[in-house]
C-alpha cells in the first residue's frame, strides 16, 4: 500500500462540513495499486475501527485457558493409592484373568474401606456382573447387605467432595472403580399417613429400592453419568484387558426407547418393570471367582 494511506501518526484534519448538499467525489486511486488493493486501502482509511482487531496471541491464550478449565482434575491417574485388591473373573465358566485395583484410602476413606471389607470376606466372591453398557460394566454387589442411611449418606458425601476436588469431572477416563451410592432414576419419597399406637403419623415412603452401597462399576471410557450416582474408590492398576473382555460380552438389548415399552411403563404394567431389569444384562454368566487384598 502507499505510505500516504498507512501513515496514521499524523492524521489529516477533517475538513469542515460543506453547506452544499452534494457529496464530494472520492479521491483518485494511486496508480501503483491494483483495483482490489486500492479498494481495501480506502476501506481501511475510511474505517479505522477495523484496525482494532484482537491479536491472535490473545485468542490463543483464551483457548488455552478454556481447555485448562475443562480438563478433569487429578481423579483417576493422580490420586495416591493406599491399598491394593484383586478380583479374579470367569466368563462362561472359563477363567478370564485378574483385575488389580488400587484404592484411594486418603481421598475416599469410607468408600475404600467398604470395598476392602467386601473383597476380604465372602462379599464379592461368587457374585455376578449384571450390567454392561457403553462406558462401564457393573457388578451386582451383595444383596444381603442392608441399605443403612448413615453409611450411604457418608459415601454420597465423599462422592460430592471428590466431584468438587476433581473440577466437576470424576469419571472422565477408563479404569475408574466406583461404588454405586445413589439411583438418580428413583423418584423422591412421598408422604404417607400411617396409624401407630392409635395415632396418625406421616412418614416418607420410598418407591423402588435404593442402592445399598455394595454394587461397583468399572469404567471402560468416559462415563460422566456416573458422577451423580457413584463414589470413586480406586482405579485399575492391572487387568484392563479383563475389563474389556467383560465389556465385549453380548447383552440383552435395551428397548427403553420403544413406544410399546413406554406405554406399558406409563400405565404401570409390571411386565415392563421386569423387562427393564433385564436390559443390558449379559447373556453369559460373569463371576468374581475369587477376591482379596494384595500385600
Amino acid at each position: 500500500m502507499s505510505p500516504q494511506i498507512l501513515n496514521t501518526a499524523k492524521p489529516t484534519p477533517t475538513p469542515p462540513p460543506s453547506s452544499s448538499p452534494r457529496h464530494h467525489a472520492s479521491p483518485p486511486l494511486p496508480k501503483l495499486l491494483g483495483r482490489r488493493a486500492a479498494a481495501a486501502a480506502i476501506a481501511i482509511a475510511a474505517a479505522p475501527a477495523l484496525l482494532s482487531v484482537s491479536p491472535a496471541s490473545s485468542k490463543a491464550e483464551e483457548a488455552v485457558d478454556a481447555a485448562a478449565a475443562a480438563a478433569p482434575g487429578p481423579c483417576v491417574a493422580e490420586l495416591p493409592v493406599t491399598a491394593k485388591a484383586f478380583l479374579d473373573v470367569s466368563i462362561g465358566g472359563e477363567p478370564a484373568g485378574r483385575i488389580t485395583v488400587g484404592l484411594f484410602g486418603d481421598a475416599a476413606p469410607a468408600g475404600a474401606s467398604r470395598f476392602l471389607s467386601l473383597v476380604t470376606g465372602v462379599g464379592y466372591r461368587r457374585k455376578e456382573f449384571v450390567k454392561i453398557v457403553p462406558g462401564y460394566v457393573q457388578h451386582a454387589g451383595v444383596v444381603s447387605y442392608p441399605a443403612v442411611p448413615a453409611a450411604t449418606d457418608r459415601l454420597a458425601a465423599e462422592a460430592d467432595a471428590l466431584l468438587a476436588r476433581c473440577g466437576g469431572v470424576v469419571h472422565g477416563a477408563a479404569g475408574a472403580v466406583s461404588i454405586v451410592v445413589r439411583d438418580p432414576s428413583l423418584p423422591p419419597p412421598k408422604p404417607k399417613l400411617v396409624a401407630r399406637g392409635g395415632k396418625l403419623e406421616v412418614e416418607e415412603e420410598q418407591v423402588g429400592v435404593a442402592p445399598n452401597g455394595t454394587e461397583f462399576v468399572i469404567t471402560t471410557k468416559e462415563a460422566p453419568e456416573l458422577d451423580a450416582s457413584a463414589v470413586m474408590v480406586g482405579r485399575v492398576l492391572d487387568g484392563m484387558d479383563v475389563v474389556e473382555k467383560i465389556a465385549a460380552v453380548p447383552t440383552v438389548k435395551d428397548n427403553a426407547g420403544s413406544p410399546y415399552f413406554r406405554v406399558a411403563k406409563l400405565i404401570g404394567d409390571k411386565r415392563a418393570v421386569v423387562a427393564e431389569r433385564g436390559f443390558n444384562r449379559p447373556y453369559t454368566k460373569i463371576l468374581v471367582t475369587n477376591c482379596g487384598v494384595l500385600n
